[in-house]
């Protein structure tokens, strides 16, 4: 959502100990810091043939690694890399200060013992340890404290590479990323709870993968813009979950700390770190994409797009430079989708997990917001503990629908069914809670406000006075609909989802009347209109796109009439005014209808163009005119390289972006791009393509990683491939596939009506499907040996003639439409059926 706020300077409270320590080469001493130079003898070289990845340690006086090479490059600035520890007194020490160390060398492994370091109060004592090989070098820090103390700080340890300029930025193992180019100031520092990152370069392709595993443990990570213009990374290991120093604050603007003051006991702690070389360009390529820029398909996915997380357990689509996320957001499964990163997915399962045990209450209701700190709330609802509110513009309805969807849509990504019963109950209450909201029981669901004129908001829009029957929020409401009875009949409850199925039938039914017969249907203007006060007056008949296509991507407007006066007339103002992009409205709204802020037209939520929604957008135009889908795939793609799409908008009068609160979501044009034109749709039980291709794009061929499962895909109009190491399907039609030894299941366009079973005895299955039609079926195995099918789908109670090579032989299905039949194939079988 765009969050429509001032940005509050935070207080600038920094401790004397917070601004000195870990300067680079520094030692904490009575008075000013002491900055020792380290000639160069006193060092050893820690590397193996064939590893990119070598370190340096100088040890003349302390300990500290100098230099990290990758391919001979050192990467680091002259504070290299050490340890250290800080109290809250402002005693502490640093490896740099450590007594005189022991150093013992063997085959491939090195020690660094006798590295002590502090005072009276807390004394360190760590042994480093260094593994090679031509892979990797396993650095492990064994540290012992002699007394429990209260940490202000540590370094377990302090990276410091050369400048911000040195890392485009680094992909985080919770799925999130930090880019150096968001780090503006200095100490401007971002926080998270984990330490596992791979630093790249976009430019030279160079990558660098730390891996962290602690033995008694937990590891946290600040990535910081330091007064030397350094890049830096700051690790912290602690025995519990580290609080925030500032609110819930991840990111901070001009200060070094941004976690609380934690407590250490005496005892070891052991933590290891992993560096590789990552070849960039090939580790993360988007495979060949013809047509498009691959490049900046990359580039934007991982960082745009990864942005929204803002932490572990808090993935979303705004950001953590402005430390918010919105829960009246359906796409973020859909951005994991495209991502295809299992760590961005795990982080959004728990994500989920965390808003069903937070951020929903007992009547079902989800709140709407999380953010760092009071002042964008409702007066008494924001929870300090949890920084889940009820935002101050009004009861964001879609917050319910966004849940369920997102929900719905990870499922099919993780395939795990326990995960689903998890957020059974809590997804029944959070839709019971808005169908409870029928009140005069036309099939469409209201909203907690009535009217214009109580000036707050129900969606996404948050300064528009939507109210009562609120078209966005009945298309997403049908959409959850759906797609929860889905999960319904999944988990085996027939009759709920049945019932759920008839609701979003009658939605459909009243949603589609004409707007005088209570509907949303303007004849008159072409388009759906946007809400309808309890008074009965319709408004938001100025085309809103996201509205409109929300009506046609999920489903609720499937009228080819319909669909093609909106998606025509929008395209035609579209070229009329030469947008790279939709705007969330074409004509303005009527004054009493919106806030100040959207005044005059086009401003803000009036008119502005926000690329959030664009994947409903690409949606709609998907199977109308792919061209024009392109078109803006295309746009959203050259606009990437031109500012990052570091903005919250864009404005409808210069096409320059505006505002703080720079939106992840703003990616969602590109995710459209896998789901709505490669036509990636997984479902819980299989992997799945419904493609949309168009001939410039013929060729496209990438690697999808789908549960573990790396998947080939190939495309082009009419012929797609999918393979994996145990199997290779293709058609012309949509389709999904799954295996299981030596057992595929095909199912036809991508459903679960109709379903080819093959159990052969080669231990790869080759299967190209020509034709499927109740009547008549057509396909070809490639292997050798017995070949037991099972056809699900055909007409019951039926004579099929199926010819397999010169074999032919009559067979009649089930009551059910199952066929079943065994094949020998000497390496190549046709085999075609025929209803009689």
């Amino acid at each position: 959502m765009p969050v429509f706020y001032s940005m509050r300077k935070l207080t600038n409270i920094v401790a004397v100990l917070g601004v000195a320590l870990f300067l680079p080469l520094t030692i904490f001493a009575a008075g000013k810091p002491i900055k020792p130079e380290y000639p160069a003898t006193k060092q050893i070289t820690i590397s193996s043939p064939g590893n990119p990845v070598g370190l340096v340690i100088g040890y003349l006086k302390g300990v500290v690694i100098k230099q990290l090479t990758i391919k001979g490059v050192n990467m680091l600035s002259p504070s290299g890399i050490f340890t250290g520890v800080s109290l809250q007194s402002g005693k502490g020490g640093t490896s740099y200060n450590s007594k005189p160390v022991s150093i013992r060398q063997e085959k491939n492994k090195t020690t660094i013992s006798g590295i002590i370091y502090g005072d009276n109060d807390l004394q360190v004592n760590e042994t480093w340890e260094f593994m090679t090989d031509s892979h990797k070098i396993n650095w492990r820090i064994t540290r012992e404290y002699n007394n429990d103390a209260e940490l202000d700080d540590t370094a377990f340890p302090k990276w410091s590479f050369n400048n911000t300029s040195t890392w485009t930025g680094g992909i985080l193992d919770n799925g999130g990323m930090v880019w150096c180019k968001y780090l503006k100031g200095v100490n401007d520092t971002y926080g998270v709870h984990t330490g596992g990152v791979t630093l790249w370069n976009a430019k030279t392709g160079v990558g660098l993968r730390i891996k962290t595993q602690t033995g008694n443990g937990q590891t946290a990570a600040r990535y910081s813009h330091s007064d030397k213009n350094e890049f830096t990374i700051n690790h912290v290991v602690s025995d519990d979950e580290l609080n925030q120093r500032y609110n819930l604050s991840r990111f901070v603007n001009g200060r070094e700390l941004i976690f609380a003051p934690f407590k250490v006991h005496k005892g070891k702690v052991v933590v290891n770190y992993e560096l590789a070389y990552v070849n960039y360009d090939k580790q993360y390529s988007r495979g060949k994409l013809p047509g498009i820029d691959a490049i900046a398909v990359r580039e934007l996915l991982n960082t745009t797009a990864r942005y929204g997380v803002v932490d572990s357990r808090i993935t979303g689509g705004n950001g953590w430079l402005s430390n918010w996320k919105c829960m009246h957001e359906p796409f973020f499964a859909q951005i994991g989708m495209a991502v295809d990163d299992p760590n961005y997915t795990n982080n959004l399962s728990v994500t989920l997990d965390q808003e069903r045990d937070e951020a929903i209450k007992p009547d079902g209701r989800v709140l709407s917001r999380w953010h760092n700190v009071q002042g964008d709330e409702m007066p008494g609802t924001y929870n300090k503990k949890t920084g889940y509110y009820e935002a101050m513009w009004g009861y964001t309805v879609d917050s319910q629908t966004g849940y369920i969807i997102n929900v719905c849509e990870q499922f099919d990504v993780t395939g795990k069914i326990d995960w689903l019963k998890s957020h059974r109950q809590s997804c029944e209450n959070a839709l019971g809670w808005l169908i409870a909201r029928d009140s005069d029981h036309n099939g469409i669901f209201e909203m907690m406000n009535n009217s214009r004129f109580d000036h707050t908001s129900s969606d996404w829009l948050d300064i528009v006075w939507a109210s009562y029957e609120n078209a966005f929020v009945n298309a997403q409401m049908y959409r959850s609909l759906v797609l929860w009875a889905d999960c319904e009949q999944t988990l085996g409850d027939t009759e709920k989802a049945k019932y759920y199925s008839s609701l979003a039938a009658k939605l459909k039914t009243a949603f589609n009347k004409p707007i005088e017969d209570g509907g949303f249907w303007s004849a008159k203007a072409g388009q759906y209109v946007y809400w309808r006060d309890k008074d009965g007056s319709t408004h938001g008949d100025n085309m809103v796109t996201p509205v409109n296509f929300a009506a046609i991507a999920f489903g609720i407007c499937d009228d080819p009439t319909r669909k093609k006066i909106i998606l025509d007339n929008i395209e035609k103002r579209m070229q009329s005014e030469h947008l790279f992009h939709w705007p969330l409205c074409f004509d303005s709204f009527k004054q009493d209808e919106v806030s100040g802020g959207n005044w005059p037209f086009p401003k803000y939520e009036n008119g502005d163009i926000f690329p959030t929604w664009g994947y409903l957008g690409i949606r709609s135009y998907a199977e109308y005119d792919r061209a024009i889908a392109l078109k803006y795939i295309h746009n959203i793609l050259q606009q990437y390289n031109k500012d990052g799409l570091s903005s919250q908008r864009y404005s409808r009068v210069t096409q320059l972006g505006q505002g703080d609160d720079v939106l992840s979501g703003i990616c969602t044009t590109i995710t459209a791009l896998y789901s709505d034109i490669y036509g990636i749709r997984p479902k819980w039980n299989r992997m799945g393509l419904e493609p949309n291709m168009s001939p410039e794009l013929n060729g496209t061929d990438f690697y999808y990683t789908l549960r573990d499962t790396a998947y080939r895909i190939r495309l082009s109009t009419g012929e797609y491939n999918l393979s994996t190491k145990g199997f290779a399907v293709s058609s012309k039609e949509d389709f999904g596939a799954s295996q299981k030894g030596n057992h595929l299941s095909y199912y036809h366009l991508n459903k679960d009506s109709c379903i080819l079973n093959i159990d052969a005895t080669a231990k790869s299955i080759n299967l190209t499907v020509n034709k499927w039609s109740s009547d008549k079926l057509s396909f070809t195995i490639k292997n050798p040996g017995r070949v037991k099918g099972e056809i699900k789908g055909l007409t019951p109670n039926s004579y099929y003639e199926i010819t397999a090579g010169n074999a032919i032989k009559k067979v009649k299905t089930t009551n059910l439409g199952v066929l079943s039949s065994v094949w020998f194939s000497s390496g190549k079988l046709d085999i075609d059926l025929q209803r009689l």
